[in-house]
């Protein structure tokens, strides 16, 4: 939008009741919002009517598009059979058994029980807690202790921002929390020292990461959380031997492994979890987002067996589980999972993303020969690329810059969506329903974007001549 918008609009609307999480509050009193009016397959329309492909799957979740008749009908026939209940002290109903049940069959790993929530935050949140929990029930109040990683994204209730490691999630929210720890970035191309191999940068971490559980105390830690491509971090892929290396130091410890899958999970990487992609064993693993391809908030937390002993220990001691949400498992959002992983299954989205990832990789890496990109990444149908001053030697351009919230814009004026993250990373994440076709068009948008973002760091001077 160009000025403050007027009138009665829309627009003018927003400006006056919403709060817009992730947003700069007094600019969008200027700026305003763009109104979305409807959507079909992996396109979104504004309000006037504008095309745009959401190259970012909304929020990385509406994994099967904007149009999916059979996960509306799913929640039509709910609500009017059971719109909700609950399943506190020892209610249940049929949606929400059979999805626990399809989860279970399905993990990457055996898992025992499920338990629901409605948001990835809140998922991980509860794993924090169960950490607790668990470790309460076994006589170790003095293993408490969590690490998770710079960079890591794991949510926003107080708990889960705080395993999040990004500087807008702590600064001035008085985060993070006591009992918190952070491991190093797992990022070669942007922590790797000058003529450092990747190798030789496994090695340093994995010796940083053993060197802090001693320093810590190994009967002071407790878990630690990762997700196998951290996502709102930047897309960072891990370096080759990363996690066969730091699983057998959480062994050696007795430390309990949650895997985030909340971006990576129901094909997002090109197998059915990132745990698989990467080999992975968790005790618990969290999940949302495309569990329901976003149409309802829904999100889940499976527990290994061990976890559920302990689990079941502590209630018998106490006397009752006391943690639950109004809404875990709620019979319309549980409904529509269900119909979402009957279509991952019955069309084999899986095996379309094996068929077009490869086409979009290709498409995404050829960008790295552009002048202002030093890395173009990615696994299965998600990616990012790198944007940098310049490449020899490698430097980045100052936060205030700002680049990458710039070739959003620019993006966004081409009809496409896009993600600019922390470190001047710029995502894409589309629907796993792509096809070639789109796929290709959604590149050019972003190569005119990328084009777009040079020429006005040429005219403003922000990088060196080429």
């Amino acid at each position: 939008m160009n000025g403050a918008p007027r009138g009665n609009s829309l627009a003018s609307r927003d400006i006056a009741s919403l709060v817009h999480p992730y947003t700069n509050l007094k600019a969008h009193q200027t700026t305003g919002p763009l109104v979305v009016g409807r959507g079909k397959g992996v396109y979104i329309y504004d309000d006037t009517g504008k095309e745009y492909i959401e190259g970012l799957a909304g929020l990385w979740c509406t994994s099967l598009g904007f149009d999916e008749p059979r996960l509306v009908e799913a929640a039509t026939r709910q609500m009017q059979a059971l719109p909700t209940y609950h399943i506190f002290a020892g209610k249940s109903h049929e949606p929400g058994i059979e999805l626990a049940e399809r989860l279970l069959a399905m993990a990457p790993v055996p898992m025992s029980k499920v338990f629901f929530a409605n948001s990835g935050s809140e998922a991980n949140d509860t794993a924090m807690k169960l950490v607790w929990y668990y470790n309460n029930a076994l006589g170790r109040p003095q293993k408490k202790k969590i690490i998770s990683r710079v960079r890591a994204y794991h949510g926003v209730t107080i708990a889960s921002a705080s395993l999040t490691h990004l500087p807008a999630n702590h600064r001035d929210f008085d985060l993070p929390i006591a009992g918190i720890r952070h491991a190093d970035c797992p990022h070669y191309y942007t922590q790797g020292q000058p003529g450092e191999s990747e190798a030789a940068f496994v090695d340093r971490l994995i010796a940083s990461f053993e060197a802090l559980i001693l320093k810590e105390g190994p009967e002071t830690i407790a878990a630690f959380i990762a997700e196998p491509v951290m996502g709102a971090g930047g897309v960072l892929l891990p370096p080759k031997g990363y996690f066969e290396r730091l699983q057998p130091l959480l062994r050696k410890h007795d430390i309990l492994f949650i895997a985030d899958e909340v971006i990576c999970g129901f094909g997002r990487t090109g197998n059915m979890f990132g745990t698989q992609t990467f080999d992975l064993k968790p005790d618990m693993i969290t999940v949302a987002k495309a569990l329901s391809s976003a149409y309802l908030p829904i999100s889940g937390l499976m527990v290994s067996e061990r976890v559920w002993e302990a689990m079941v220990k502590a209630s018998a001691a106490i006397g009752t589980f006391g943690h639950g949400y109004t809404y875990s498992a709620h019979p319309v959002a549980a409904a529509v999972a269900i119909e979402t992983l009957k279509i991952y299954e019955e069309r084999d989205i899986l095996g379309h993303v094996r068929s077009v990832a490869p086409h979009f990789l290709a498409g995404l890496r050829r960008f790295a020969d552009h002048p202002l990109v030093g890395e173009a990444e990615g696994i299965g149908l998600i990616g990012a690329i790198q944007l940098v001053k310049a490449k020899t030697p490698r430097t980045f351009f100052e936060p205030a810059q700002a680049v990458a919230a710039y070739f959003s814009g620019r993006a966004q004026e081409q009809g496409l969506i896009v993600r600019p993250l922390f470190g001047d990373r710029v995502a894409l994440c589309p629907p796993l329903i792509i096809s070639k076709e789109q796929i290709d068009e959604m590149l050019r948008r972003f190569a005119r974007a990328l084009d777009d973002t040079a020429s006005m760091v040429r005219d403003k001077g922000l990088a060196p001549a080429a």
